[in-house]
């Protein structure tokens, strides 16, 4: 049976439940297509987030990592396909948890500009439209605590030379931060939803050792 892990970023900046977080938990100890997955909950800082991942790889020994965030203002559920070998909260005004506030720094200071992801992105967001869950694949992971521990985690693989296929889901804010004063209006979706497409996610990269060649139509603009 292949192992998954899935790793949840815990709340930050004006984000008090983050959608990550919630949905780690819910699929924590189940079984997808054949899968188990185990789920971790990630500090939201700079400087152990990725720490907290490399410790979770070496003690599961997963095939597979699956790491998500949010990303307030997308309406859908996004699969990244790049991480890049650079740090700037600063441009946000985001400082980290441990109230650190990095702006073009590296991640890797000898490490190439940027990774791809090597999920089957594609299909993940194919599967996700077919059980009716708004999707996309995204070029853009951000500047802040998403992108730093997606670059770190696949610098992390190549480097040991690890048989572990990774990359980045971001979902949408959930309804009850859409509602706040300094998000009303925002895209949302329900923790029930964000679930389900991360299952059907990871279905997909049961079914698919290597990514489709399918075209896939997008409308995402951030």
């Amino acid at each position: 049976m292949q192992r998954v892990l899935l790793t949840g970023f815990e709340a930050f900046g004006s984000t008090p439940i983050n959608p990550a977080e919630q949905v780690a938990r819910r699929l924590d100890g189940t079984e997808v297509a054949g899968a188990s997955v185990a789920a971790v909950v990630v500090p939201n800082t700079f400087f152990t987030c990725i720490e907290v991942m490399k410790d979770a790889i070496r003690d599961l020994q997963p095939d597979v990592v699956v790491t998500m965030g949010e990303y307030g203002g997308r309406a859908m559920i996004t699969v990244e396909r790049l991480a890049q070998n650079l740090n700037d909260g600063a441009r946000y005004g985001l400082r980290d948890n441990d109230g650190k506030l990095l702006q073009d720094e590296l991640t890797a200071p000898d490490g190439p500009v940027a990774y791809r992801a090597t999920l089957p992105i594609r299909a993940m967001v194919r599967a996700m439209r077919d059980v009716g869950i708004p999707a996309d694949v995204s070029d853009a992971a951000g500047t802040f605590c998403c992108n730093r521990p997606m670059y770190g985690i696949l610098h992390h693989i190549a480097v040991e030379g690890l048989a572990v296929r990774a990359g980045w889901v971001h979902l949408p804010h959930l309804p009850e931060v859409a509602v706040l004063d300094h998000d009303l209006g925002a895209p949302s979706m329900s923790v029930e939803t964000s679930a389900a497409g991360v299952r059907a996610g990871l279905a997909a990269i049961a079914a698919h050792p290597h990514d489709t060649t399918d075209k896939l139509p997008s409308r995402l603009q951030i």
